[in-house]
């Protein structure tokens, strides 16, 4: 059978994932009875619930007697990691843009890693159908793009097609609309290259991802680059430290729709997964013994942001959580480590651990899926790595894009300006505008918060990782404190209802709280005590018009996401299974009031540098 390779990369929600979806179907890869659900590729809970793709994943289809495999890729740079492995199993990749909003900063971030691979882009326009599509212009904005990040002649030659993923429809540029994705596999026949290999050579495969079964054990993923296999042959498996051990293939996999059929051989050109080679890695080669021959390892780009990983100590910790001690967290990181090839861990001594990941996104995921599987921490506040470039001090900067509307355009500018941003290009139409930054990534901590309360949450905010750059000096990203408990019990609807001219809460009455914890944000700069398990003196006497009415503000709910933007160096994030919970680092007010004076007088204390 012929194989041909190819990888969907987009922005995140232009329909890359139901696109896939159509494909599926049109394929006729499910049977008549079959319920089938829609983003049928997002298999993980999260993915689900947030509406993203997180891991790359692999499915194929058969047109016409010839095997595609679809690699399905994050659009998230964030997930990073899992672009870089999946791109390097294909041939060719198929772009998809949105009709309307054009080539997005994630869009460049996955496109720029297809071009420097070589891969032949296929260009689909999705969602032709909104009202607001700009097909002809989004073409010319998608080619500009290509020739900014350094696409050959042959890469730009790229085929066209409009798309309506959400119906199953494509067809080629300048053709009548139709009712079917014909043309897109038609497209994908004559341009995307047949998978090379020859399957007669000494077999090799390079481990791009890996799974589990408590049948099996662990099973590799990965395209075979040359020769083939099949069940029972014997495999040498080429370590990242320069070791050899044989192992036995037991069961020898390829992919058809959703399902992995068990087949009695593979060859050259195709994705498959091999079980029976125990402690294999990602970035690991596995080859015939008679010529042990390892392939490049992979290459991906190193971690920008870190937090720090400890035990929870607050008076609630180990109320929700199965897995609470240090020794619990650093077992599941390195487990985390075996899949996750963008993390780093490191020991801070103690029972700290410094995790680095591409930004807070893929932190935040990691944190999630740990506390779902009963896990129970606490976070510092996210870091940018910084690095020494040519002797001088650089840290990350991102690339921005802010889709606004125009009346809240002023507002957004100055407020990335003052987060140190630089205007790369402005473009305004009638009645959204359009401004591309460049920014430190320290500038992004906190900001989605703000901005979507500037543009009243019509918005949109994405930036993607663009380089390291000198240091540009303090960065301030919270202008206000925090409300904090002074006292441990239940938060009273009366006490809240009394303090809530200082600030916004983010708990509801009958909350527990305890003495440092963060129940709120202050109106003013700086911290405030603050006692909500004060609740009204109750009397037998009652007079007409003495009761008042408590009419409470709703609390503001947080997410994972914004916990980590809220946070300041002296605050921790508390993440159990059931609650998150914002708290001083140090609980005792007394002690955080020694802490400050004794930071305010060594700051006074310091040498002023000559010439100032």
């Amino acid at each position: 059978m012929r194989y041909r390779n190819l990888a969907i990369i987009a922005h995140v929600d232009h329909g890359k994932t139901t696109l896939v979806d159509g494909m599926l179907r049109q394929s006729n890869v499910f049977q008549d009875h079959q319920e089938v659900v829609d983003r049928v590729m997002d298999s993980n809970a999260l993915e689900r619930e947030r509406g993203i793709t997180i891991l790359a994943k692999n499915t194929a289809v058969e047109w016409r007697g010839e095997r595609i495999n679809i690699v399905d890729t994050p659009g998230h740079a964030d997930f990073g990691g899992e672009v870089e492995r999946a791109l390097g199993m294909v041939d060719s990749c198929l772009l998809l843009v949105d009709a309307a909003e054009g080539p997005m900063p994630q869009t460049r971030f996955v496109l720029r890693k297809a071009l420097a691979l070589g891969l032949r882009p296929i260009v689909v326009i999705n969602k032709v159908d909104r009202k607001d599509a700009r097909p002809d212009e989004v073409v010319n904005l998608t080619f500009d793009l290509m020739v900014e990040l350094g696409a050959d002649d042959a890469q730009l030659d790229f085929p066209i097609l409009h798309a309506v993923a959400r119906e199953g429809r494509a067809w080629r540029e300048g053709d009548e609309p139709a009712h079917d994705l014909a043309a897109l596999f038609e497209t994908i026949a004559e341009h995307a290259p047949l998978a090379a290999g020859d399957a007669d050579a000494p077999f090799q495969l390079q481990v791009a991802n890996l799974d589990y079964s408590d049948f099996l054990g662990r099973i590799a993923l990965g395209r075979v680059k040359r020769g083939s296999a099949s069940a029972g042959d014997p495999v040498l498996r080429l370590r990242a430290d320069g070791e050899r051990e044989r192992a036995r293939l037991t069961k020898v996999y390829t992919h058809l729709g959703l399902q992995r059929l068990e087949v009695e051989r593979v060859s050259a050109g195709d994705i498959v997964a091999l079980a029976g080679i125990e402690g294999v890695q990602i970035g690991e080669t596995i080859t015939d013994p008679a010529a042990p021959e390892a392939l490049p390892r992979l290459s991906v780009d190193e971690p920008t942001v870190s937090v720090t990983f400890s035990p929870n100590t607050s008076p609630f910790a180990g109320q929700d959580g199965r897995y609470v001690t240090s020794r619990h967290i650093a077992e599941r990181l390195e487990r985390e480590l075996l899949t996750n090839v963008a993390l780093r861990v490191e020991p801070l001594g103690g029972e700290s651990y410094r995790v680095a990941g591409r930004g807070e996104l893929h932190l935040s995921i990691l944190m999630e899926q740990m506390r779902r599987e009963g896990y129970e921490f606490s976070v510092s506040r996210p870091q940018v790595i910084m690095k020494t470039i040519d002797g001088e001090r650089c840290e990350p900067f991102e690339r921005v894009v802010a889709d606004v509307p125009v009346d809240a355009m002023g507002a957004v500018m100055e407020a990335l300006s003052n987060r140190r941003g630089q205007l790369l290009d402005m473009t305004q139409g009638s009645s959204r505008a359009r401004l591309t930054y460049s920014m430190p990534s320290r500038g992004l901590f906190g900001l989605r918060t703000q901005f979507l309360s500037m543009t009243q949450g019509d918005g949109l905010l994405s930036h993607v990782f663009d380089g390291y750059e000198p240091h540009v000096g303090p960065l301030r990203t919270r202008a206000f404190g925090s409300l904090v408990s002074m006292e441990q019990g239940e938060a009273f609807a009366y006490a809240i209802w009394k303090l809530q001219e200082r600030g916004v809460f983010f708990i509801e009455p009958g909350t527990e709280v305890y003495v440092g914890m963060v129940v709120g944000a202050n109106n003013r700069p700086g911290d405030l005590e603050v006692n909500l398990t004060k609740n009204k003196k109750l009397t037998n006497v009652r007079a007409a018009g003495s009761d008042e009415n408590v009419m409470l503000v709703p609390a503001k709910g947080l997410t994972l996401e914004a916990c980590l933007e809220y946070l300041v160096d002296d605050e921790l994030l508390e993440v159990t299974p059931n609650n998150l919970r914002v708290r001083k680092r140090t609980l005792d007010p007394h002690m955080r009031k020694r802490e400050a004076k004794r930071a305010s007088l060594a700051f006074m204390e310091e040498p002023v540098p000559a010439g100032r």
